[in-house]
């Protein structure tokens, strides 16, 4: 009997995965789709996740074979926005182009020199004079030079020939900012700011300035603005130092734009106020270039100088007299040679016409000069209460006056 139960058992145990596995089949041959509806890429995939839990999606009839589909939807044209310049979280509308007005014929020219900021005081300067067309701003600046590679670019030499094809009525150089780097001097490698390195530097500044000067064209050294990088802000008042000292030698004009790129602590600033006072970015990430603003804060320095040394005069500033005023000339003026001794003027009668005050002199205080107001706030005292007033304390009651255009009536008698 045990034997037989056990086999019995074991015959169960082998039996239940046939059983599982058959009705599994089943079940997946009662849901696969025809023949028709596979080839219209209706079968799916199925997987051991399907057996356990069926996935839930509506039945589509095998019968039909083309869903309907919805309307294309239209297309919306959106008009494109003017663009913004943004400044921090603030968006501003961006500025209105300038117009640029053609060149006259016997435009004068202004010529800028140097690396690539010098490239963007030109951008600005173009700003500046895009409505004169007598004013032309060229641009012959290079963005990689300077005065310690001069196997790539001598601008001593570049600057005397560039004068003698452009002719311009006046020159502008600003360059420095690719000078920090090690500089040969006779066969050795000076590194920056060394005492070999600064004294060839000065020499090589000085040699432009006066190669310039032998020309007989008036010039402007624009210096060097701060950096991101402190070490090089440092490095940059040096070089302001050396170009200040060189132009001036010179008999030139310096000019200075550092203010205009720092706080009021002397720290560079990435954003600031542009010509008008309104905020704006003046430097890019990098702590180096400058901005489209910057640039026109750049030319915003060197515009007052060089219109000095064009010859250009602001519009509506000359000073203009009136007709009605008299305009007296030396030879109308009848001075006595010889003065003797002047005639004294009574302080009681300058004019002589019988007055017995000075013009303007204040009658002398009569009585006690104090007022009232002054009595009551420095010494405490009020002034006297008129009759018959609530504050009028006086004992006995001082009679009121008497009003007129009124009448006294009396008691009636009954």
């Amino acid at each position: 009997m045990a034997s037989s139960r056990r086999s019995r058992k074991v015959a169960l145990r082998l039996t239940m995965p046939l059983v599982a596995v058959a009705v599994a089949l089943t079940a997946i041959a009662s849901t696969m789709p025809s023949p028709a509806v596979a080839q219209e890429g209706i079968l799916r995939r199925w997987s051991l996740r399907d057996l356990f839990m069926p996935r839930r999606e509506p039945r589509v009839d095998p019968y039909i074979l083309e869903q309907p589909q919805g309307q294309p939807r239209k297309k919306i044209r959106k008009t494109p926005r003017k663009p913004k310049a943004t400044v921090g979280n603030v968006s501003r509308p961006a500025e209105p182009a300038v117009p640029v007005i053609e060149k006259a014929a016997d435009a004068r020219v202004v010529l800028v020199i140097g690396d690539f900021l010098g490239g963007g005081l030109a951008e600005g300067l173009g700003t500046v004079f895009a409505e004169n067309a007598k004013i032309r701003v060229i641009d012959r600046t290079n963005g990689s030079s300077g005065f310690v590679r001069e196997d790539h670019y001598n601008w001593p030499e570049q600057a005397k020939a560039l004068i003698e094809q452009e002719k311009p009525a006046a020159v502008i150089v600003m360059m420095g900012s690719n000078d920090r780097q090690q500089m040969r001097v006779a066969d050795n490698r000076e590194p920056p700011m060394s005492p070999g390195w600064t004294k060839e530097y000065t020499a090589r500044t000085e040699k432009l300035a006066k190669a310039i000067a032998e020309t007989k064209v008036p010039f402007l050294w624009v210096g060097m603005p701060a950096f991101k990088s402190s070490k090089m802000s440092t490095d940059m008042l040096a070089f302001n130092d050396i170009y200040r000292a060189a132009t001036e030698a010179a008999g030139s004009e310096f000019v200075d734009v550092w203010d205009g790129f720092v706080d009021e602590n002397g720290a560079f600033v990435t954003s600031g106020p542009d010509i008008n006072g309104q905020p704006v970015r003046l430097r890019s990430d990098d702590g180096i270039n400058v901005t489209r603003a910057g640039k026109r804060k750049l030319a915003f320095f060197a515009e007052k100088p060089l219109n000095k040394l064009l010859g250009i005069t602001p519009q509506g500033m000359e000073a203009v007299v009136p007709a009605s005023l008299p305009q007296a000339t030396p030879g109308e003026l009848n001075v006595p040679v010889n003065i003797d001794r002047t005639v004294p003027v009574s302080l009681s009668d300058p004019e002589l016409d019988g007055g017995t005050e000075l013009m303007g002199a204040q009658a002398a205080p009569k009585g006690d000069p104090r007022s009232p107001g002054e009595k009551l706030a420095v010494q405490g005292i009020a002034p006297a209460a008129p009759p018959g007033r609530a504050d009028d304390f006086s004992w006995p009651p001082k009679p009121l006056p008497a009003v007129q255009g009124t009448e006294t009536t009396t008691a009636i008698k009954r």
